[in-house]
């Protein structure tokens, strides 16, 4: 009897055990979902306060945030030096281990030289010109507006009406900039002073943020690896192997949409900048390097990059030189085309995946959130989310047994509840014939 109850027994306190962990999970999802709507309810009501803490966060962290971002841009530089200073090393150093140290060591160090190489370079090329070209057009504005203003009259000789209006539209806008230079701009020096003063004060701090991430940068590429094993051994023992893995294939998927976006576009648009250079200075226009560098650093900006950049620099031009205003916009809509269409798409290639609209919409989106970053980051941003939600409806059709292309629903009417078949227009007016013929036969036959 007793050998009996006790499998009866053993049953129960395991039904019984099933029942509490049942009892356990859902109690965990119920209070996780409820601390979810509280911190919903709180981003909403109190989103000043939310707004002012992450600012804090954001300003506190800035060292860490700006050593991993410069660490993410030096990472292929550096494993392009490690790679060939390995294969250098290792026959001449017994230690593999000393051979790979050494080799990383000089890799971090090489990055860095390049990237100051590059910047040194730049400043001594671009900063003087640049600082003369405004420096000019600054001290040569009055006399190039009645140049402009002069040049309108003849072109419309005998329009006195356009001539009229246009002259005193230049006129008036050249009063007004004159007015603010000499009045606002030294009624309010004073104001100035202060903001100079706090620049400079956030100019410091913003230096000091820098020299700290760079140390900062350099443990990042020194221990990349150690990082990386850190963080997948905490996704694997918080996830099941299904779910982690999931997760490390979408964090490399994003890093490879990220890291093939921001090399290529800096790429494309210093290709850019240095066409526009000895282009322009081929077409004798003025401020060459100037213009050269605001269309190479727009450039940058997916889809609206162009056209930001050719507004002020059609100005610059077009004040000294209306005719050869003409000729620069001709210019950069050819230029234009051919990065669109040549450049762009062999540098770039399919690194986002995304279309036109989701590049615009991305743009104007993340641009109106973070500003500048918002726009240079939201399409490869938006590409991330594009792979992750196209995952997850791939996932759930797999689920229900239909098709995973979009073709096959664009001219979808239903599927059927029964045998879960797609049904199209043209397939639904093919069955309501075939009835319509069994109906009209079997009249017939009745």
């Amino acid at each position: 009897m007793d050998s009996i109850n006790a499998p009866a027994s053993e049953n129960t306190k395991k039904k019984n055990a099933w029942n509490l962990k049942q009892y356990v999970i859902v109690a965990l999802i119920v209070f996780v979902t409820f601390c979810c709507c509280i911190l919903f309810f709180f981003m909403i009501y109190r989103y000043n306060g939310f707004a002012d803490f992450w600012k804090k966060l954001t300003t506190i962290l800035q060292p860490i945030i700006i050593g991993l971002v410069l660490a993410y841009l030096l990472n292929p530089i550096v494993k392009f030096f490690e790679t060939h200073l390995r294969k250098f090393l290792s026959p001449r150093i017994k230690s593999q281990r000393k051979a790979d140290s050494l080799s990383r060591g000089i890799g971090i160090a090489g990055a860095w030289a390049v990237l100051a190489g590059i910047v040194v370079l730049l400043i001594a090329a671009i900063v003087p010109s640049v600082t003369r070209s405004i420096q000019g057009i600054v001290t040569e504005l009055p006399t190039e507006v009645n140049n402009l203003i002069a040049w309108w009259e003849e072109f419309f000789e005998g329009d006195t009406e356009a001539v009229t209006f246009v002259g005193g539209l230049i006129e008036n806008a050249s009063n007004a900039l004159e007015d603010f230079l000499k009045n606002d701009l030294l009624g309010q020096a004073q104001t100035y002073v202060a903001s100079i003063a706090s620049g400079v004060y956030y100019g410091i701090k913003f230096l000091t943020n820098l020299i700290v991430g760079i140390i900062v940068s350099v443990y990042v590429l020194a221990s990349k690896e150690t990082f990386a094993g850190q963080a997948k051994k905490i996704i694997y023992a918080i996830f099941k192997p299904v779910r982690a893995n999931v997760i490390i294939e979408t964090v490399r998927k994003s890093n490879e949409i990220f890291g093939g976006f921001i090399s290529g576009k800096l790429l494309d648009s210093a290709i850019i900048g240095i066409l526009t250079y000895f282009i322009l200075s081929i077409m004798k226009m003025p401020d060459t390097m100037l213009l050269a560098v605001i269309i190479g650093a727009t450039n940058i900006i997916p889809f609206f990059g162009p056209f930001i950049g050719a507004v002020p620099s059609f100005v610059i031009v077009v004040l000294q030189n209306p005719m050869q205003g003409l000729y620069f916009l001709i210019f950069i809509f050819v230029l234009q085309q051919i990065d669109g269409n040549i450049i762009g798409p062999k540098i770039l290639g399919s690194s986002t995946g995304l279309s036109s609209f989701w590049v615009v919409f991305a743009i104007l989106v993340f641009g109106g959130l973070w500003g500048f970053p918002g726009m240079l980051l939201g399409v490869p941003l938006m590409a991330v989310i594009y792979y992750i939600a196209q995952n997850i409806v791939e996932f759930l059709l797999r689920k229900r047994g239909l098709a995973k292309d979009t073709a096959s629903y664009i001219d979808l009417i239903k599927v059927d509840k029964r045998t879960n078949r797609p049904i199209y227009e043209t397939s639904e007016m093919t069955e309501k014939k075939a009835d319509e013929k069994s109906l009209q036969k079997d009249e017939k036959q009745g």
